[in-house]
């Protein structure tokens, strides 16, 4: 029987979860580890669930009229995934961007027609510089719909009520960790909650970046794990109120070299060409794969999006 889908929204989610049976091999691992390959929603990344989310919930409260101008703070995926549910359901975009975000999110949030404006790293090293850039752009944008990734509740919620019960369909109930990284905390929060209700004893990991991974004022040109946060030794009150960590059972630290020697390797043994998010994520499951009492288990890793958006940023590999 064929099916014609009738717009973008109706392809988001179901995407496939994937047996790393040669990352196994090549690490000598005694876990089973299933890579959930997000960059296959149509916008290219896990964040087309949360700009669908939070669209979806603002048009049933009647918050949404056609060619209502939408706007965000974004590190490029979220603003992708918003700019093409806003293109597919017939609304305008503007987004705040970080000025070291990779050129080809830039190039592809224009191809959308978005409006873009770069922030400078020295307003984002000012104290409570989160808060401050927000409350900014509302008032500069004080008739449009701030979709707000960071505080929304359909964020997590979407994961909740897809990615999470993705996963326990397809695994049939035999998953024992989920790793995830964290850029609103969305995807844990929401994922996690929900495989936790179905499977108390079930493991949650978040892969955040070292200290030496995320940019400061001692170190503005750091080398990043982009969309990744830390979300241990924070400033208080910088992390999102999506992020739950309440749910999250342990955190793992990961390097950006280890990110992208991770992400290397899934590309030559798997054929997934992912962003160094995913390579935080897998060399987290493989650390934890590692583990004696982690022998027959099986982690589910989440795989934001593609590395195609990142070539820019990258040299080219030996």
């Amino acid at each position: 029987m064929g099916r014609i889908y009738r717009d973008f929204t109706e392809l988001v989610g179901n995407t496939p979860l994937v047996e790393l049976a040669r990352i196994r091999t090549k690490y000598n691992l005694q876990s089973r580890i299933l890579a959930k390959i997000e960059y296959l929603n149509p916008a290219g990344s896990v964040k087309d669930r949360t700009a669908w989310g939070i669209i979806r919930e603002a048009e049933k409260s009647g918050r949404l009229k056609p060619g209502d101008l939408l706007f965000d703070l974004t590190s490029g995926n979220t603003g992708i995934g918003i700019a093409a549910v806003a293109s597919a359901r017939g609304y305008r975009t503007k987004f705040y961007l970080r000025n070291t975000i990779s050129e080809d999110k830039i190039n592809i949030l224009r191809q959308f027609g978005s409006e873009i404006e770069l922030i400078e790293n020295e307003e984002l090293f000012q104290p409570h510089a989160i808060h401050r850039i927000i409350d900014r752009i509302k008032a500069e944008n004080p008739d449009a719909f701030y979709t707000g990734q960071r505080s929304n509740d359909a964020n997590p919620q979407v994961h909740f009520e897809t990615t999470g019960p993705e996963i326990w369909r397809d695994t049939e109930g035999d998953v024992d960790i989920l790793v995830a990284t964290v850029g609103t905390g969305g995807t844990v929060s929401g994922a996690g909650r929900f495989l936790k209700a179905q499977k108390p004893e079930i493991r949650i990991v978040v892969a955040e970046p070292t200290p030496q991974s995320v940019p400061s004022p001692e170190n503005p040109d750091a080398s990043t794990i982009e969309g990744v946060h830390k979300v241990t030794e924070v400033e208080e009150g910088t992390l999102p109120e999506t992020y739950d960590k309440s749910v999250v059972d342990e955190v793992i630290a990961v390097t950006t070299e280890e990110a992208r020697r991770a992400a290397l390797a899934v590309a030559r043994e798997e054929g997934f060409l992912v962003g160094t998010s995913s390579g935080a994520a897998i060399f987290a499951a493989i650390a934890l794969s590692r583990r004696a009492e982690n022998d027959g288990k099986t982690i589910a890793v989440v795989f934001p999006d593609s590395g195609e958006r990142y070539l820019s940023l990258f040299d080219a590999p030996d």
